[in-house]
């Protein structure tokens, strides 16, 4: 099977490494950016040679998984895809977008998944005329390590496609969960607002971003304090995910910290540029 992913950034590049290595499936990654697409590659060999070092792989599944992986500026580059996986950022209008084209390019049996981790699948799935066959395919970053793919069924998603889609993430070697087709999903339901909770500690002064990282860290047994996990996964991120809480919620207990904001407006988004609640 010829699998195409939306998207060269990190979440786009472990999709592809998955696919390639695990479930062992050619993969075409499309960005539209051709530097985007060699720093790609070069990541993409980066992880795999520290798989080969720690002897989870051979050097020949290596070499072999890096072959699988080619990269193109053209979503033309799809047009014999059986499965695409977009892994944009989180914007509806250019999700919508890249959907109604993949609709056109893509064999009219290709299922198409979003890696969104808010938005509407349903809406999403709205773009296309092929709405049965699209769905949700919300990894979790990072993706090579993480073991979770959280599936959503939009409104007409069939249960086919929702199959077929397990089947894939199971051959990639992850556990599948299933979630409503409601903002945040599972994960980020329960995820963001906590996230922000933590912002808001911080604004408010309740405790330094060391105290309140080590008070979650060591007193609920969580790897790593939600303020050091919000630079991973991206504060631009957990602001978007929280904006699209707020709106279709209503709730005001989904309001984005205003700290959070700020942080984004002055560029600080976390570990991707170096800074965010921390240094890199």
């Amino acid at each position: 099977m010829h699998i195409g992913v939306i998207g060269a950034g990190q979440m786009g590049t472990g999709i592809a490494i998955v696919a390639a290595a695990k479930a062992r499936h050619s993969v075409t990654i499309v960005d539209v950016s051709e530097e985007t697409c060699k720093k790609s590659l070069v990541f993409a060999e980066k992880i795999l040679m520290k798989d080969v070092a720690k002897e989870r792989i051979t050097e020949t599944d290596c070499k072999a998984a890096l072959q699988r992986i080619s990269t193109s500026t053209s979503l033309e580059a799809l047009s014999d895809s059986s499965f695409v996986i977009e892994a944009v950022n989180e914007n509806l209008g250019l999700k919508e977008k890249i959907f109604s084209e993949l609709d056109a390019i893509t064999p009219k049996h290709a299922i198409l998944a979003s890696n969104t981790s808010s938005i509407s699948i349903t809406q999403i799935a709205a773009a296309t005329k092929r709405p049965d066959k699209v769905v949700g395919m919300h990894f979790m970053n990072p993706v090579p390590v993480m073991k979770l793919i959280e599936l959503i069924a939009g409104l007409r998603t069939t249960d086919d496609t929702l199959q077929q889609t397990r089947a894939l993430g199971e051959a990639m070697g992850k556990v599948t969960t299933t979630s409503a087709d409601v903002p945040g999903f599972i994960a980020n339901r329960l995820l963001m607002p906590y996230i922000n909770e933590a912002v808001f500690a911080l604004g408010e002064g309740i405790g330094t971003k060391e105290d309140i990282d080590i008070t979650m860290k060591l007193g609920t047994n969580v790897p790593m304090g939600p303020l050091t996990l919000a630079d991973f996964i991206g504060l631009d991120t957990c602001l978007a995910i929280m904006e699209v809480l707020h709106r279709e919620l209503g709730d005001s207990k989904y309001r984005p910290a205003p700290l959070l904001k700020n942080y984004v407006k002055a560029g600080l988004l976390g570990k991707k540029t170096g800074e965010g609640f921390y240094k890199y």
